[in-house]
């Protein structure tokens, strides 16, 4: 019989898991605490929990941790992580440590199938989803973990993709019996699943950001395909009348090209779209990839969008490239796997 893997189970999950053997929800709790509070990797090393239930549990299950399989650190002190999962599959995690605010950036899918073609992971292909212990092994498994006060969910792949594992992994993320991180420091961000992005607005609280590109839906399906099937009309649409959540912020992200989408056309096209809305605009430089021509917009041009948008009452801000020296930063993940490098980055 193939064992359960703990990591990656809700408190729910674990209890219908032990309820055959006669054991309660507060035994649950204690298993759940062992793992995503203490990291512990063997069973037999839980902590208060009955011989009985250790040896019942050592019996059926595995706790699942692992650990990433290579790591590179930037010149900014951001870490990128290679990890290999159980069945395989290879994906990448960054860590960003930044005064108060240390912030892992978790993936979602071994690569991607968006076929965004700006992105690096779309080049690497669609290689299956993370499960919701995949995802939780990211901010566990890391050496900065103890640091971690923020998640982002915009690694490789795309969320609403895998919303499932999605959700579970932020329940697990910001329960008590979790990593009891508040809801206000995660943030998924994705290109614009309708149906995925309904569900997430009605039933969490967290963060949302959405990428756009270009205000101009022709423009935007040049680069973003889902824009065809889920126009991104409709979806700031959805995040105008979602739910008022005093915590969560929306926003979409820019990323910011020359001659592509920085002239005053597009400028008063954002200025159109999100007048009067509450969304944020995150400006964001642009990563050439191997198969792009482009070049990033000038930060004059960035902080001149900004301007701009602020005093048009759009709140805006220019984020900074991190790790962008080893294949961290926005749109560049996967770069190292692509025609197969991953076996060389582990060796």
């Amino acid at each position: 019989m193939d064992k359960k893997i703990l990591c990656g189970l809700t408190v729910e999950e674990i209890f219908t898991l032990i309820e055959p053997g006669g054991f309660q929800n507060r035994h649950a709790v204690l298993i759940a605490n062992a793992i995503y509070k203490k990291s512990i990797s063997s069973i037999t090393d839980f902590p208060k929990i009955p011989k009985v239930l250790i040896k019942f549990l050592d019996e059926i299950a595995i706790v699942g941790l692992y650990c990433p399989s290579a790591s590179e650190i930037s010149a900014d002190k951001t870490v990128k992580y290679l990890f290999t999962s159980p069945d395989g599959k290879y994906f990448e995690t960054v860590y960003m440590p930044d005064c108060r605010r240390n912030t892992v950036c978790v993936s979602t899918q071994s690569g991607c199938r968006m076929g965004c073609p700006f992105c690096a992971t779309a080049e690497y292909g669609f290689h299956g989803n993370l499960t919701a212990g995949d995802i939780i092994n990211q901010v566990l498994s890391i050496q900065e973990a103890a640091n971690i006060n923020h998640v982002v969910f915009m690694g490789m792949g795309e969320p609403m993709d895998n919303l499932k594992n999605v959700m579970k992994a932020c329940k697990i993320l910001t329960s008590e019996w979790g990593l009891a991180i508040s809801s206000g420091n995660i943030t998924v961000s994705t290109v614009g699943i309708t149906t995925g992005v309904k569900s997430f607005l009605k039933n969490s609280e967290y963060n949302l950001t959405v990428s756009l590109f270009s205000p101009f839906s022709e423009e935007r399906a040049g680069v973003i395909p889902a824009e065809k099937r889920y126009p991104a009309a409709e979806i700031l649409e959805l995040m105008r009348n979602s739910p008022g959540i005093k915590k969560r912020r929306l926003s979409i992200a820019y990323v910011m090209m020359k001659g592509v989408n920085d002239s005053e056309r597009h400028l008063e096209g954002l200025k159109k779209m999100l007048k009067g809305s509450g969304i944020r605009v995150n400006l964001l430089p642009y990563h050439p990839v191997r198969s792009n021509v482009n070049v990033s917009s000038s930060a004059e041009k960035m902080h001149n969008f900004k301007h701009e948008l602020v005093t048009s009452g759009i709140s805006a801000s220019v984020r900074k490239s991190r790790g962008a020296d080893i294949s961290a930063a926005c749109g560049l993940l996967a770069s190292g796997l692509v025609n197969g490098n991953a076996d060389k980055i582990i060796q």
